[in-house]
């Protein structure tokens, strides 16, 4: 086979709508370009300076044929790995790369790995409220829209609490009461079996927002209701904790967004203290991990339900798609619609069907970029003032 000689590679971050988003570009000499999606929006400048001045050097010249070996050398070149801004910018590189291979074989991304395991994959979105009313109303939009997996928040993560007991001069930041999240939380599973029975499957964000023995109480108090799972119940240093949750309830476990490293999943996986893993692809660098830790997962029994958020490319999303007809245990993909001015700029962005997803037939990933368009969506800081979530002493508590 003849080299692909990579001649360039860009970086660019555009804000088309609410989210900035990153988009690596790998140009060859073969006249074939591909497109992976890096972002790491909180900090996305950091991931272009690291596409920009570390890896574009690094990798023009050589040959875009090798993606194993070019993924392996890009991860120990830095020496220190496994970090959030290196894993983003080498996963926007891979995924390029693999959009470069399956565009020279005359192929969609699912057909290069070994073809379909599914017709297709089920998706579950978003269904978030203030009061239980408007809950209702949104979990009605989604079934209207042929969703049967629902993800169901009353108020932002950990709630937004009607009676907190706040110190005299509060630290700014996004309060929450824990106690009050809690109850709520059981009443509003409570409420939505009792009113929809079994219509769909509640999904449910706890978001890190509890201490161990509080997650222990709360996945037995949901235990009646069904969950069909709940999702980072604990932080990812507090992990060794799901073994005492799994002990004391049977409601599944989903964990992963955060994880960068593989020493992070490795014992959960093994040790089967979770029932879905929850990466992020880019932020473990990219398709090549993310096939290596499905199979890791498949042997033990653990099911691929990858982070969808609204905060990655629709490239980003067209790989999960593939990546999830093709693995036989991809149970699920998270899925939020795209706007208008992020579809301009992403031509061929996958949509949701009656609460499916059908991976694109084209060659390669399947998703286009206008580069004049994102261009004229700069790049723009925001603090996330989410992320300072804090308890009603002041203390600032995982987001």
């Amino acid at each position: 086979m003849l080299p692909t000689l990579i001649e360039n590679i860009e970086c660019f971050i555009t804000k088309p709508d609410r989210h900035n988003l990153v988009t690596v570009r790998v140009t060859t000499n073969k006249g074939v370009t591909g497109l992976g999606c890096a972002t790491f929006q909180q900090r996305p400048l950091a991931v272009k300076t690291m596409v920009d001045e570390y890896l574009k050097p690094l990798l023009t010249g050589r040959d875009a044929n090798n993606i194993e070996d070019l993924w392996q050398m890009m991860t120990v070149n830095a020496y220190w790995r496994n970090g959030p801004v290196i894993n983003n910018a080498i996963a926007g590189v891979d995924m390029a790369l693999w959009d470069i291979k399956g565009q020279l074989a005359d192929m969609p991304l699912y057909q290069l790995f070994g073809g379909k395991s599914k017709d297709a994959i089920a998706v579950y979105s978003h269904a978030a409220s203030e009061t239980l009313e408007g809950l209702y109303l949104e979990v009605d939009k989604l079934l209207e829209q042929g969703y049967r997996y629902i993800r169901c928040q009353l108020g932002f993560y950990g709630g937004t609490p009607q009676s907190l007991h706040a110190t005299k001069n509060p630290t700014p930041g996004a309060y929450y009461d824990q106690d009050e999240y809690m109850a709520n939380t059981v009443a509003m599973f409570k409420a939505l079996r009792e009113k929809y029975g079994n219509r769909f499957h509640i999904l449910h964000d706890v978001h890190e927002r509890l201490f161990p023995q509080q997650a222990i109480q709360l996945a037995k108090q949901l235990e009646p209701w069904q969950p069909w799972f709940l999702e980072d119940i604990l932080p990812p240093q507090q992990s060794a904790w799901l073994e005492q949750v799994r002990a004391h309830s049977s409601v599944p476990l989903a964990m992963g967004e955060l994880f960068n490293n593989p020493a992070e999943w490795h014992d959960l996986i093994v040790n089967r203290r979770i029932d879905f893993i929850r990466c992020h692809v880019s932020q473990i660098g990219g398709i090549t991990p993310a096939l290596k830790l499905a199979i890791l997962c498949q042997a033990f029994g653990v099911r691929l339900a990858w982070h969808g958020p609204p905060d990655m490319t629709p490239v980003g999303v067209a790989v999960n798609t593939h990546l999830n007809i093709h693995l036989h245990n991809a149970a699920i993909q998270e899925f939020i619609p795209n706007r208008p001015n992020t579809e301009a700029v992403f031509p061929g962005a996958p949509a949701a069907e009656q609460g499916y997803m059908y991976p694109s037939e084209k060659a390669g990933i399947g998703v286009g970029f206008d580069q004049q368009k994102a261009e004229s969506f700069p790049v723009e800081y925001r603090p996330h003032e989410w992320t300072q979530s804090r308890l009603p002493s002041g203390a600032i508590h995982t987001p």
